[in-house]
């Protein structure tokens, strides 16, 4: 017993000094150490480079995000949308897709649910996996689909609602154009990475790619453009009062900017 008194001692001397100095406890201070966000250097650089600018106007914000795309890697430009609508009710859900002009940048793996002639159509559209019964086989086998997008004509929804527990956000939608009776066009459009899918999530928020950091500024601007139009156009009646609450754009490694949204709203009507 007296071994462990005094093996003891010290720890507990060692956590009142720490405490009397800085008023917060050991235990806080890791809590506190392991939730705070850390950036590299590169980005705290890129970061300090900013102009002391609340907010920018969309085409010099554009150009400036491009310069911060420092990365060795072609960066992903994203914009993130703060709308003014409460997705707990379902008639304020906003969620579907529109084509970018210049697309994203990036070709995704495509499966497909489909039978007969419109599975050869989809094979030809360039879908990377087609499939009816053994598609389902091999979806409930891996406990998941291997692919980015999964798309089915309407005729295999009875099959497909079979995997709601394992698909999840995967699961084919009409609302997302990923239920479609012209499949082939739904191939192409996602393999040529014109097609662009938003949904806001549970804070009311829209995240989306607009291109990568090689495309020209003038490229970027309309894309863009595209989805602005496309969100305030899917605006729901049920929505009061402001819908475009805040615009940020940022690339995938860099710090974000905010846009003037007089401006982006003027885009918007533009659409």
């Amino acid at each position: 017993m007296a071994d462990t008194e005094v093996s003891t001692a010290p720890a507990i001397l060692e956590t009142g000094e720490e405490k009397a100095k800085t008023g917060i406890s050991t235990a806080t201070r890791r809590r506190n150490k392991v939730n705070h966000a850390r950036h590299s250097k590169r980005f705290l650089d890129l970061e300090k480079s900013l102009a002391r600018v609340s907010v920018h106007e969309p085409m010099a914000a554009l150009n400036l995000i491009k310069t911060l795309s420092t990365a060795k890697f072609n960066e992903t430009i994203e914009v993130a949308i703060n709308l003014g609508v409460d997705p707990r009710h379902g008639d304020q859900m906003v969620r579907g897709t529109t084509s970018l002009p210049h697309g994203t940048g990036k070709s995704r793996v495509v499966w497909v649910f489909a039978r007969g002639d419109k599975a050869a159509d989809a094979s030809a559209a360039g879908a990377d996996l087609v499939g009816a019964e053994d598609l389902l086989e091999r979806i409930q086998k891996d406990g998941g689909a291997n692919c980015d997008i999964l798309v089915a004509t309407p005729d295999m929804m009875p099959l497909v609602g079979r995997l709601g527990q394992i698909l999840k956000a995967k699961m084919p939608n009409p609302k997302a154009g990923t239920v479609s009776p012209n499949i082939a066009q739904v191939v192409r459009d996602i393999k040529a990475a014109t097609r662009a899918e938003y949904r806001v999530d549970k804070n009311g928020i829209i995240h989306a790619a607009i291109g990568k950091a090689d495309f020209t500024a003038e490229q970027l601007s309309e894309n863009f453009a595209a989805l602005v139009s496309a969100l305030v156009k899917a605006k729901p009646s049920s929505s009061k009062g402001k819908y475009l609450r805040k615009v940020s754009l940022t690339s995938t490694m860099g710090p974000s900017l905010a846009l003037d949204l007089l401006e982006v709203q003027k885009i918007a009507d533009r659409g």
